[in-house]
């Protein structure tokens, strides 16, 4: 499976060869660095490690500074693991760029949402609230939560007031609009989640990878 690491940089506007807007968000995917081989015979599954982002020395502790040093790599800020077919096609150091996308393809991207604090049913999950009349005292208070004595508690999972957003989110199947090598920039089709400047994973879109892999196996089978 293809995966990168990158940073979102923010959106703007392409135009199609039809004179069409195509919305995209800017994404400075890699360059990312093999920092550790997994191969099943020793690790039990097969995989490699990717490192991304440049960091100074003081700001790793000892034991992840002493591993990216042994695969030969510069100190890394963020590390992922990406399962492979074939682990023995890498190697510690190897670089993996943005060219490993192609336009056209479909990618899975993951990310941290904007965080919004604390807030209220009606913002946090659009409950309609009470009339906003004089005289009323229910605004955009929740209102009942449960019932009396039966069953005596309220229900795990009632949508309630809370911490809003910050959590970790992925938009399936977006379209790669453009790839830049000279720039390492990966112009994606529409929204990603979180802030400018957020730490974003790339990925092959699975449902399209697992939909051409059971193609492969009918095409196999007849």
């Amino acid at each position: 499976m293809k995966k990168l690491i990158g940073k979102k940089l923010g959106m703007t506007q392409v135009f199609t060869d039809e004179g069409r807007v195509v919305p995209v968000t800017l994404i400075e995917a890699g360059p990312c660095y093999v920092t550790q081989v997994k191969t099943k015979e020793r690790d039990g599954y097969d995989a490699i490690q990717i490192g991304f982002g440049e960091a100074r020395e003081k700001r790793l502790n000892k034991p992840l500074l002493g591993h990216l040093k042994r695969s030969g790599v510069k100190p890394l800020r963020h590390l992922t693991e990406v399962r492979v077919d074939n682990p023995r096609d890498y190697r510690p150091g190897q670089e993996i760029r943005v060219e490993e996308f192609k336009v056209g393809e479909r990618a899975d991207v993951t990310g941290i949402s904007r965080g919004k604090g604390y807030a209220g049913v009606v913002k946090r999950h659009g409950f309609g609230g009470g009339p906003g009349s004089h005289g009323a005292h229910f605004h955009r208070a929740p209102g009942s939560i449960g019932a009396c004595a039966t069953p005596s508690r309220v229900f795990k999972g009632k949508r309630m007031p809370g911490h809003m957003g910050h959590q970790r989110v992925t938009v399936l199947n977006l379209e790669i609009v453009g790839v830049r090598p000279e720039q390492n920039l990966l112009l994606v089709k529409g929204a990603v989640p979180g802030p400018q400047g957020g730490l974003l994973y790339i990925r092959e879109a699975v449902k399209r990878r697992e939909k051409s892999r059971r193609r492969a196996g009918l095409i196999e089978m007849q």
